[in-house]
């Protein structure tokens, strides 16, 4: 397991995170909903090989989209709303390949811990952001871009976990809490 993602450790006696001992089909909708650390990547356009199924992400986002909190402006009728977006299932999060690497359905999906940034293992939702993991400040809204043009805006990061960021980030985490002793 890289360092990156190497789970903290449980006080004795404390029981292990939900996400460690259930399946995605075992958790209630609380702890369902708890996975998604909020890093927007999956409201992102992707385009699909229809030959090939090679998917390529764009940073053109969903048209509900709100950049600053990286979440739906109109969550609840999102599916009403947006057609293509795709209701995550235990069923199909194993099957879905354009999930990010970093999302916490596919690695719980894949039994994997969650990453460190992610809320429920650091406590503060702003982690995902100050990893550089979420989509804040780098993406455009749908309504204008139209769909014709999409190619010219692939882009790779939101497939990938930006390792650089991470370390600074965590150099950052450390300065900081050396500074507050």
């Amino acid at each position: 397991m890289p360092n990156s993602q190497r789970p903290k450790s449980v006080p004795t006696g404390a029981p292990e995170p939900f996400w460690r001992v259930k399946s995605l089909a075992e958790m209630n909708e609380a702890e369902w909903e708890s996975l998604c650390d909020g890093c927007g990547r999956c409201c992102l356009n992707k385009l699909e090989d229809w030959d090939t199924k090679e998917i390529w992400w764009t940073n053109v986002a969903c048209r509900f989209f709100d950049e600053k909190s990286c979440s739906c402006t109109d969550y609840t009728n999102r599916h009403v709303n947006v057609p293509d977006c795709i209701a995550l299932t235990p069923e199909n999060v194993p099957e879905l390949s354009w999930l990010p690497p970093s999302c916490g359905y596919r690695l719980v999906a894949e039994g994997r811990d969650l990453y460190w940034w992610h809320p429920l293992v650091s406590g503060d939702s702003r982690s995902v952001h100050d990893a550089g993991i979420s989509t804040r400040g780098r993406t455009l809204s749908e309504e204008n871009i139209p769909e014709a043009e999409l190619e010219d805006y692939i882009v790779e990061w939101p497939g990938k976990i930006p390792r650089k960021k991470i370390a600074a980030a965590l150099r950052g985490a450390k300065s900081q809490s050396r500074h507050e002793k």
